[in-house]
């Protein structure tokens, strides 16, 4: 089965937690704190593997957790880090921040691999918060939160020409002409649901990668039919080659299909719209073909255009030599902007508090990513951590910031789902 789009949750490991533990041996009085680090939560880590050609060993995996790093211990034993989890996916994978809708990675590669969701860091021992004014702090931190993050999948394939036009015009049989490839033909719509991919051998030695696509109709780019999926799948091609029914084998007049098509194309992408084109007119084995073929031509003169006859196998050598001399001057481009990535984006600026307070029914909100991550790595069962947790949020402004909007002391105050009371 093809499946070309997913969506799934991930949740990467939470980082171990440090220990808090003194060393006492008979002869040591004064053996100081020994407590070690946790162990670093695992990664979800996506790999590009070339011998996979659909998402369908995602489509079933609605969530994906990592595990926990392991728990430091006394004596100054940190715990091991988590193991990470690999997911492959195929060639032409674009992973989105599906609550954002930007680009976390493009993964056009084999072998090529992003960490998607990190794993947390593990919780400090207290040897690790030993100093000279504090030699035996009794306390330590818990493991980090790991990332937690909804993604969306969309698999866009990799090929160098992409066959484009309405249903029924014999994209599905050049590709069997001129590649080994094998779609399915028919004489009905949309006998191609799914891209087919075929390489073309060329006389010179020379070859390249021509996709199959759905046919399109009027209001692709809205989703309409299988439009949507075709649109997508072009993206990556370098050439569009344009098939055109000039036979009129349905009724359809030419000029018609190729401007819909066009409209549908423009309205979709500016990247799409500016790719390079040739036409491939064919069913030219009909008799209308040659008048339709004059009047596309003088409705467009400007345009390459190659007969061709599917039905005879006939006029493909120099439609193919010439998409391999464009295929060869034409560079590589990105299929994304640079301001569609979720990197390029900058959340925190130098002047900007960190966490946000709202008043809400007389609660005290505090919110905030840094103040809740510190917030789920104190342990509160230790005094002295509770006292660095209120120490930390001191220097972060969050007191005088409540003073400054109303708070008074004694009155409530949320962070997550827990609650406290504002006081000296």
């Amino acid at each position: 089965m093809f499946v070309d789009e997913t969506t799934i949750k991930l949740i990467a490991g939470k980082g171990g937690d440090g220990c808090t533990s003194f060393r006492r041996e008979k002869y040591i009085p004064m053996g100081g704190p020994d407590g070690g680090n946790g162990g670093k939560g695992g990664d979800i880590i996506f790999e590009v593997d070339k011998g996979l050609k659909t998402l369908i060993d995602l489509r079933y995996k609605k969530i994906v957790k990592a595990d926990k790093g392991v728990n430091g211990k006394g004596s100054t034993r940190n715990g091991a880090n988590a193991e990470d989890i690999i997911l492959k996916v195929p060639e032409g994978t674009t992973i989105y921040d599906a609550d954002t809708n930007l680009v976390v990675a493009d993964l056009t590669k084999d072998k090529e691999r992003v960490i998607v969701a990190h794993g947390g860091r593990g919780g400090r021992g207290n040897k690790a918060f030993a100093t000279h004014s504090e030699p035996a702090p009794k306390f330590s931190e818990l493991g980090a939160p790991g990332e937690e993050k909804f993604i969306k999948c969309e698999l866009k394939v990799m090929a160098d020409v992409g066959l484009i036009g309405m249903p029924s015009v014999g994209k599905s049989t050049i590709l069997s002409l001129i590649s080994s490839a094998k779609p399915k033909i028919g004489a009905y719509h949309f006998t191609t649901l799914t891209p087919n991919l075929g390489v073309v051998n060329l006389k010179d030695g020379r070859s390249f990668v021509m996709a199959d696509l759905p046919g399109l109709i009027e209001g692709a780019n809205t989703g309409a039919g299988l439009g949507h999926k075709f649109l997508r799948h072009a993206m990556r091609t370098k050439v569009l080659a344009h098939v055109i029914d000039m036979g009129s084998f349905e009724g359809r007049n030419p000029v018609e299909d190729y401007e819909k098509i066009r409209s549908e194309i423009e309205a979709f992408s500016d990247k799409l719209k500016n790719k390079k084109e040739i036409v491939i007119a064919n069913k030219m084995d009909l008799p209308i073909a040659k008048e339709n073929l004059d009047n596309f031509k003088k409705a467009y003169p400007n345009l390459e255009v190659f007969e061709i006859s599917a039905l005879n196998n006939e006029g493909f050598e120099e439609c193919l030599l010439t998409l391999a001399n464009i295929l060869e001057s034409t560079q590589e481009e990105d299929v994304y902007k640079e301001e569609e990535y979720e990197s390029y984006i900058i959340y925190k600026f130098q002047n900007e508090r960190p966490y946000t307070i709202r008043n809400d029914n007389g609660v005290w909100v505090l919110e905030g990513k840094e103040i809740e991550k510190l917030f789920k790595m104190t342990r509160f069962t230790e005094d002295e951590a509770v006292l660095r947790f209120a120490r930390k949020l001191k220097g972060m402004g969050v007191e005088d910031e409540l003073e400054r909007l109303g708070a008074k002391r004694g009155d409530t105050v949320q962070i997550l789902d827990y609650i406290f009371e504002f006081k000296e």
